[in-house]
């Protein structure tokens, strides 16, 4: 059984879709062993709480560089024997010592369709406002695994979501958590568990398709 680390920063939606899906029998051979926070009193860490998992926080603000918080961040996974890292919702920036010492196993979930509205400055809210912005007719999510290139690493799963006349940035944030990123996390989580991806100069390759 593959142990996984989910790191937020907030209210942890992502994170509650994972453990639904885990107690649904959805992530194959994973369970969800920790969750480490980059911020106290957030309402992810009662999620954690609730459902008997392990949680810590770290706090970006306990440490005086980049540098020294991923370090503290890579001995807490290593420490735990964690095999997957998943990002959800986790808005704290690492650095390369966390992508050398789990290469190809962390993956991020990011709410719109990569390579639109993705890198550096596309997060939460901002996301689905360029959207808007720029008219598009369908968004959706990405689940892609994460290297130091911000938005870069190779593309796991992508579903698309139908962009509404009157949607706000708010709604369409909404219906792209409900009906993409809350369905292919898990997904992806359980590809990964199951060894059924494998990394093939920057793409991903689904093993069985």
């Amino acid at each position: 059984m593959l142990k996984i680390a989910v790191l937020v920063s907030g209210g942890g939606t992502n994170l509650q879709a994972l453990i639904d899906a885990e107690k649904r029998g959805e992530i194959g051979n994973g369970k969800i062993s920790l969750v480490i926070s980059s911020k106290a009193d957030v309402y992810a860490l009662e999620r954690a709480k609730n459902n008997g998992i392990k949680s810590v926080v770290l706090a970006r603000k306990d440490y005086d560089s980049i540098e020294n918080y991923s370090k503290a961040l890579v001995e807490k996974l290593v420490q735990e024997g964690i095999d997957l890292v998943v990002l959800a919702g986790f808005l704290t920036i690492i650095d390369e010592q966390v992508y050398q010492q789990f290469p190809n196993r962390i993956l991020n979930v990011h709410p719109a369709l990569i390579p639109s509205f993705c890198g550096k400055g596309y997060y939460g809210l901002k996301v689905h406002e360029a959207a808007l912005q720029k008219g598009v007719k369908l968004s959706g999510a990405t689940v892609h695994i994460v290297t130091p290139e911000c938005d870069a690493g190779p593309i796991v799963l992508q579903k698309a979501v139908e962009v509404k006349q009157g949607d706000t940035p708010e709604s369409l944030q909404k219906r792209i958590m409900e009906e993409a990123e809350w369905q292919i996390l898990p997904q992806a989580v359980r590809l990964f568990c199951d060894g059924q991806i494998e990394v093939i100069e920057n793409k991903v390759y689904i093993k069985g398709e």
